[in-house]
């Protein structure tokens, strides 16, 4: 499998990507805030992957796929995060252009352009100010009263824009930050303390809980103590 990512300078856009595989094969994605546009090149098939609370489990088929990712929270769908939370949504379904879109990308010379056209995005002031605050806490009542809304509030705008309530998104982004880490060769203790776990064993029930398997699997790392 052949997978790449571009970084895209623009607001809400968190990359662009593509995979291609060559035969069909296990895949487990686990949950880092985003949500994706993807265009299946052999079938045609577009669809929304909803910012996910747990990891999604299957096989992928053989082919290729081209995508948009958006940063949590950014505004891009025209559908509240939590109607597509978890889910994997064609697009037709909320967007009437969909299929037309599809037809677009695939006599497309460059697919990725068409998607950055078809899906503006921006964020809001105050939904940035949260999502960069759950970055570092979980406690409700220090968001709320740092951006002046109130708890219930605070829950109902963080539900439409990342699909979570301020609590998850913390572990979200948090258990996003970690994976990282530990990719790029940090020990799992080291990751651990700076992310802020009690331990790392609390680290190690938070992978989990979050993407259903280890983090040495997740990696390819594997911890001292292990």
């Amino acid at each position: 499998m052949t997978y790449r990512e571009w970084p895209v300078n623009r607001p809400g856009i968190a990359c662009l990507w593509s995979r291609t595989r060559a035969e069909a094969g296990a895949q487990r994605v686990v949950p880092d805030g985003c949500a994706d546009v993807i265009w299946q090149r052999e079938t045609g098939r577009l669809f929304v992957a909803g910012p996910d609370t747990k990891a999604q489990i299957g096989t992928s088929e053989p082919g290729s796929m081209v995508g948009l990712r958006f940063q949590p929270g950014a505004v891009a769908l025209g559908v509240p995060a939590d109607a597509l939370r978890d889910e994997r949504i064609d697009l037709d379904a909320f967007r009437p252009d969909g299929r037309e879109l599809s037809e677009r990308l695939g006599a497309a010379e460059d697919p990725h352009q068409v998607l950055l056209e078809a899906f503006p995005a921006h964020v809001d002031p105050v939904i940035g100010q949260i999502r960069e605050l759950a970055a570092r806490t979980g406690s409700v009542r220090a968001i709320a009263d740092t951006v002046g809304l109130g708890e219930r509030q605070l829950r109902r705008r963080s539900l439409a824009a990342f699909g979570y309530g301020p609590k998850v998104l913390h572990r979200v982004l948090r258990f996003d930050r970690a994976v990282r880490r530990a990719r790029a060769g940090l020990p799992f203790a080291d990751v651990a303390y700076r992310e802020g776990y009690t331990d790392q064993a609390h680290l190690a029930r938070e992978v989990k809980a979050l993407a259903g398997t280890t983090l040495t699997a997740l990696t390819g790392q594997r911890s001292p103590t292990s």
